[in-house]
């Protein structure tokens, strides 16, 4: 957990108390690193996005089509 700092959040208290975070690349590693089945489905999905992801920066009319299919909706 060298990767998780301390910080203070806000409870539906009004308090706030220290919790572990981490960012969002070191959650994605260590999803990745999850050896349940349970955990295969995000896994995929993450894969998944990754690859879009890859494939609009060599075709960034991709990202744009992606960007409109969701404001439609």
């Amino acid at each position: 957990m060298t990767k998780c700092h301390e910080l203070k959040f806000i409870a539906k208290d009004g308090k706030y108390y220290k919790s572990k975070a981490a960012g969002t690349k070191v959650v994605f590693r260590l999803t990745q690193s999850i050896p349940s089945p349970k955990a295969e489905l995000i896994k995929l999905w993450l894969a998944r996005v990754g690859h879009e992801r890859i494939e609009e920066i060599n075709d960034p009319e991709k990202a744009l089509n992606r960007i409109w299919l969701l404001a439609k909706n």
